[in-house]
């Protein structure tokens, strides 16, 4: 079973990446196992890299290279016995450090394990204010990483992806760099198929850090479910986007220059819509998709730099519930439910 760990900050393409790895990987006739880490109670994008032949498995409520060490192990070990995938890719959250996950798998004593080189994902629209606000955390996701990927070269300007290259350059000169667009999966993407195919060396292991403490990020996550509603498809993407500003505009009344990921996603019988905003000044980004939905539901998953839990809690449910009462929306507000640190311990002892 080969490790493939795909790390970088909220935004930064880590999804889209492991979307297209892994359905290459499914075409090459490989058994590929996906685990998602979410820092918050709900997940959003294990489903949208669920496909024929791939599993996935999400882990929510937390950092896996912290605090659900346990969890994660759990889930390797069940992957291990009972789908015996040839590569399991791992995205963590945006706030993980790549390297420590690495660490803490090769102490968990599972057969036949070996690893790609740790990757790291850069967004170089937004690398520079993320090292102005969070230094020593991107540091270190940046210095663990053996591949580092300056991603969405399609939509930054030359110059900027210059800069982030030299700055990455001086951070951790042993790692290999590319430059690729993810979403296009241009020439310089397949190159890093090529790289993960290779087993990666690891670095020196390093003293352990609660990533979640170090990013000074807050996470809120909720789900509401749509009882009754009339919106059509534009109506929905209006809901998506005038969410996504209104909160954006809020949080930046408590820190300006905030950095993080907000992510909705809307379902109704015949589409789905989803939106993100992962900075201060970015505009919100919305797609729509055609799909049949058995559940009627609005999700919305946050995490943001330097801004009190409650304060975000109160900012995303208060826009998300105004905005579907003036779209005359119908909504319960679901409660989440967790396993227990004991019934995962538990569930361990048991195998």
């Amino acid at each position: 079973m080969k490790v493939v760990i795909i790390g970088g900050f909220l935004g930064s393409g880590k999804t889209t990446t492991i979307l297209k790895i892994s359905r290459r990987l499914s075409d090459a006739g490989k058994r590929t196992a996906i685990i998602v880490n979410e820092i918050g109670e709900i997940g959003l994008d294990g489903e949208t890299l669920n496909s024929p032949g791939i599993r996935t498995e999400e882990l929510t409520s937390g950092c896996i290279c912290c605090t659900l060490r346990i969890s994660m192990q759990y889930t390797l070990q069940t992957l291990e016995e009972e789908f015996r995938p040839d590569v399991v890719i791992i995205e963590p959250t945006g706030i993980a450090f790549p390297g420590q996950i690495r660490e803490e798998i090769e102490l968990m004593g599972l057969s036949e394990l070996s690893f790609a080189p740790v990757v790291t994902i850069i967004d170089p629209g937004r690398f520079g204010t993320e090292a102005k606000e969070i230094p020593r955390f991107i540091e270190n996701q940046v210095k663990e990483a053996e591949i580092l990927c300056i991603n969405k070269v399609d939509i930054a300007p030359a110059e900027i992806v210059l800069a982030t290259e030299q700055m990455l350059t001086e951070l951790n000169p042993e790692a290999k760099i590319l430059k690729f667009s993810a979403k296009l999966g241009d020439e310089q993407f397949e190159n890093l198929l090529l790289h993960l195919a290779v087993s990666g060396i690891g670095k020196p292991p390093q003293e352990n850090k609660n990533s979640i403490e170090l990013s000074e990020v807050s996470a809120h996550s909720v789900i509401y479910t749509l009882t009754s509603c009339n919106l059509n498809p534009e109506k929905g993407s209006l809901l998506i986007e005038e969410s996504l500003q209104t909160i954006r505009d809020r949080v930046k009344e408590i820190n300006p220059d905030f950095v993080g990921h907000v992510k909705l996603s809307l379902k109704l019988p015949d589409y789905m819509v989803k939106g993100s905003v992962t900075s201060s000044e970015e505009a919100p980004q919305v797609e729509f998709t055609s799909r049949k939905n058995e559940k009627l539901e609005l999700r919305l998953l946050s995490a943001i730099t330097k801004v009190p839990k409650d304060r975000l809690t109160g900012i995303v449910e208060s826009t998300l519930e105004e905005k579907l009462r003036e779209s005359n929306t119908f909504f319960e507000k679901k409660k989440q439910h967790h396993g227990t640190l004991t019934e995962i311990n538990g569930l361990m002892k048991k195998n």
